[in-house]
């Protein structure tokens, strides 16, 4: 089971993991309403390392680039995204995009859904790795909100 950290304490673990010789892993996201593409994604995601670290968007992150949302809480997301057996840290960043989050990590490979091009990845120039995974289609959080709305609202 992971562990949410701060910015400073998950920078000195990742900094003693390094010196270990263990491959970090990063990825990021809302996680708003976890779903299969998101596991599938986190899996594939820590089979690429020995430690995979998950930035998620704070509320007031997920406001600016998503309207309307978030729809679960941050500590809950974060909460939730800990639990998973996959994930060894959680870290929550208020920017827009986790560049400054990854300038700090330094990890060694980086990792976003195939709805990514490895072009338009935030922070691909960091890294010595960069991976767009596959996309499991028909699967979003955008896509279960409208599901939802469409039988109950």
């Amino acid at each position: 089971m992971g562990e949410v950290k701060s910015l400073d304490e998950l920078r000195e673990i990742l900094s003693e993991l390094k010196q270990k010789g263990e491959k970090i892993v990063f990825t990021n996201g809302c996680f708003d309403l976890i779903h299969v593409g998101h596991i599938q994604c986190l899996r594939d995601a820590k089979a690429l390392g020995d430690v995979l670290v998950v930035a998620m968007n704070s509320d007031s992150s997920v406001e600016k680039i998503k309207p309307g949302r978030p729809i679960v809480p941050q500590e809950q997301r974060a909460e939730v995204l800990a639990a998973l057996e996959m994930v060894d840290y959680v870290v929550i960043f208020d920017e827009e995009t986790p560049y400054e989050t990854i300038k700090a990590l330094r990890p060694d490979v980086l990792v976003k859904g195939g709805d990514w091009k490895i072009s338009e990845i935030v922070g691909a120039d960091l890294v010595e790795e960069v991976y767009s995974l596959p996309y499991k289609t028909g699967v979003s959080t955008t896509s279960i909100i409208e599901k939802i709305c469409k039988k109950h609202c």
